[in-house]
């Protein structure tokens, strides 16, 4: 039984690896920006609470409409094809 040459192996895992890499950049960016929406917009959102004394209310209202942001995202690339 012959041994596989053990670079090409890495060589075709390292590749694998790079086009698996290539096509999840989409949904990558969109999970992203949906977790960046959030905290930015929770952020926001207690800052306000905080300035206008109105707790929870903006801190809650920041944080749908971060969730609202970003799944609009994800609803971008799903549905992009």
């Amino acid at each position: 039984m012959a041994r596989k040459d053990p670079k090409s192996l890495l060589e075709r895992s390292a590749k694998a690896l790079q086009e698996n890499a290539e096509r999840s950049g989409p949904a990558a960016g969109a999970s992203y920006t949906m977790i960046g929406a959030i905290i930015v917009c929770g952020g926001l959102g207690y800052g306000i609470d905080a300035w206008q004394g109105t707790s929870p209310w903006g801190l809650v209202g920041g944080l749908l409409f971060g969730i609202v942001i970003g799944m609009w995202e994800i609803a971008k690339v799903v549905w992009h094809k």
